[in-house]
């Protein structure tokens, strides 16, 4: 069969589910998906349709990005628009099902948006909510519409016309494409992919690799995840095109063991490539063979960089080595490698199937196209976001991610994961690209976006973002194993309340040595988020070390809760669900907290009634509080500032 057929047969089958008579569910099971309860959800929709015996087609499609809104399912009646709903339970699912599939009452409260043409009465178009407006979903154009697991869903929306046109072309024309496209690497420092593929294809010798790094393993980013779990296709298709250019047969996926499903969906994708003759000896009958592999990485973060994965691949431990040799001329087993990440493989196909000066209108100058963030944190609609380079941040917080939540001021964010830096509210009209982010001390990283709100210790965030990438460190090269452990040293000290005068100096002093000597890009940048605090937030650090005072309150050994008398009621909630047992009083008594015993868990401020706030967090002062319990109502001055 040759492959118009195949496209043909999928298109076929494409229309015939959505201009059918029978109604279909699409049922969003990505990891997001499946952790807010949709599996449950499924259950019950299939149960439902049995007990109220109507006939439909229940798909489970990917992540359509919206994980502040799981679980999502979308419903398509004949001759009606899309209609998402969120926010879902097994308790409702039921009652929507028999009012909008038997009744025909679309269910306004419970939708989110949805997707055609005309008005539907207290329904908004989805793509015109705040969420979705400024987006421009290119990579993720799939996530959320088609089975990840179905072959023909992906060829009937453009699937593989990219791998056809490249195979009509000479690799020199592709490379042309994909430099005019202007596409730079998604998974670290951006580099142009067309000239790492020039390099790897002027390599001497006839066997050469394609690699996929798909080990993501960023706190907060789960970009690379939720797309080969919605959409793999769309990052295999990449490879083959980037294999034929580079003369590569043959190619592997590192993704982390830590990710089931998406492996199980590129299992099955794969499979389906050799099945469809997209994969094998002779692709498509062009003489040009091409064979992949899954390898599982063990959840090491230092195999995110390329010579540390490769030495995974052999079997090696996963440690960095020194370049040159490059990648390009001598990567795994000594032979050509090209490697790039999950997203920049999307970007390849897109380009191969639309064209390099489509895809280069969007971007700025030096950053061209889109690019997926995960962002995650303090922000209202948490989520799988894709935006245009050069946006502001600003607009990804307020607009798109619906600003803070709890009514908190936005104070800073990290952008570029544990290796990134952290970036001030200050700096929330500069736009989001390569260029901007280095001058502000920050990466662009894989994509994570963590947000962070005033109740947030700029030292504490420092001391964890480099607590981890410490952790992660292979221990190899002695900067990185011997400085960031010295660093971390003296960031306990500031956090605990022993800080010193100068340990801001040497701080800035060994984070740029690291930075500088290190081995590889785990080293060279686990400093940024500690040198960008202290660049943009050293008031805190100063009031750690001086004053002995946390500005947020978060930093334990410098807190302290106390009871209020003039506001304590005697209710004896706070006694009751103290963990330590450090509160003591009666009924109608005023109730007072032994400092000795206080665990500083923040228990009794959460769990005191509102009405009466009589619980108060506080750093770097005293306040005067009786020593024992006293009755409600006894007048006690405190010095409560």
């Amino acid at each position: 069969m040759t492959f118009e057929q195949i496209y043909q047969q999928s298109v076929a089958e494409w229309n015939a589910l959505w201009g059918g008579d029978k109604p279909c569910i699409l049922v969003g099971t990505a990891t997001c998906g499946r952790a807010a309860g949709a599996l449950d959800i499924l259950e019950v929709i299939h149960e439902e349709l049995a007990r109220q015996r109507i006939e439909a087609i229940v798909i489970q499609v990917g992540c359509i990005g919206l994980c502040y809104a799981e679980p999502i399912i979308d419903i398509i009646k004949p001759g009606q628009p899309h209609i998402l709903y969120g926010n879902l339970t097994t308790k409702v699912v039921p009652q929507l099902i028999e009012d909008y599939l038997i009744k025909d009452n679309p269910r306004p409260d419970l939708a989110l948006g949805y997707i055609g043409e005309g008005e539907l009465d207290g329904i908004p178009k989805l793509f015109e909510l705040p969420v979705l407006k400024s987006q421009k979903r290119l990579i993720l154009r799939n996530c959320g519409f088609i089975d990840p697991e179905n072959i023909k869903h992906y060829i009937a929306n453009g699937g593989y016309s990219g791998l056809v046109k490249a195979l009509g072309m000479t690799p020199g024309g592709i490379i042309e494409e994909i430099r005019k496209a202007g596409l730079r690497g998604r998974g670290g420092a951006g580099f142009p992919t067309w000239q790492k593929w020039s390099l790897c294809r002027r390599s001497l010798g006839k066997e050469k690799y394609i690699i996929c790094n798909a080990d993501e393993g960023d706190p907060g980013a789960f970009m690379n995840r939720a797309l080969l779990e919605s959409d793999p296709h769309s990052v295999l298709e990449g490879m083959v095109i980037g294999a034929y250019t580079i003369g590569a047969n043959n190619g592997y996926v590192y993704c982390r063991a830590e990710y089931p499903l998406a492996l199980e969906r590129l299992t099955v994708a794969l499979r389906q490539m050799e099945e469809y003759g997209l994969l094998g000896d002779d692709i498509l009958g062009s003489g040009f063979g091409f064979h992949m592999e899954i390898k599982e990485g063990a959840g090491a973060f230092v195999c995110g960089e390329e010579t540390a994965l490769m030495a995974s691949i052999e079997g090696r431990r996963g440690m960095p080595r020194s370049r040159p040799p490059f990648p390009a001329s001598s990567g795994l087993w000594g032979k050509p490698t090209n490697i790039n990440n999950v997203e920049t493989w999307a970007g390849v196909t897109l380009i191969m199937q639309r064209g390099g000066e489509w895809y280069s209108q969007y971007g700025n100058e030096k950053s061209k196209g889109t690019r997926t963030f995960s962002l995650a944190g303090k922000v209202r609609r948490t989520g799988l976001i894709e935006v245009p380079l050069g946006i502001k941040l600003g607009e990804i917080i307020h607009e798109i991610g619906g600003g803070i939540t709890a009514s908190k001021d936005f104070k800073a964010v990290q952008t570029g994961g544990p290796s990134g830096g952290c970036l001030p509210a200050t700096m929330i009209d500069s736009p989001v690209d390569y260029e901007s982010l280095t001058a502000a001390g920050s990466i662009m990283g894989s994509g994570g976006l963590v947000v962070m709100d005033e109740d947030t210790c700029m030292v504490d965030i420092a001391k964890y973002f480099l607590s981890f990438t410490q952790a992660e460190s292979c221990g190899k090269c002695v900067p990185c194993r011997v400085g960031t452990r010295q660093m971390l040293n003296i960031l306990e000290r500031i956090c605990n309340g022993d800080g010193a005068p100068g340990d801001i100096e040497l701080l800035e002093k060994l984070a740029n040595t690291v930075k500088s000597t290190s081995l590889c890009g785990l080293g060279q940048t686990a400093p940024n988020p500690v040198l960008t605090t202290i660049r943009y937030f050293r008031d805190e650090y100063e009031a750690h070390i001086k004053e002995r005072r946390c500005p947020a309150c978060v930093c334990k050994k410098l807190i302290s809760f106390y009871i209020l008398p003039d506001k304590c009621q005697g209710c004896g909630i706070c006694l009751r669900n103290c963990p330590a047992e450090a509160i003591s009083g009666g009924k109608k008594m005023i109730h007072v907290i032994d400092q000795s015993k206080c665990i500083k868990c923040g228990t009794c401020l959460d769990v005191c009634p509102t009405r009466f706030s009589a619980v108060v967090k506080v750093s770097g002062k005293e306040i005067e509080v009786p020593e024992k319990p006293i009755p409600v109502g006894t007048h006690f001055n405190h010095n409560l500032g």
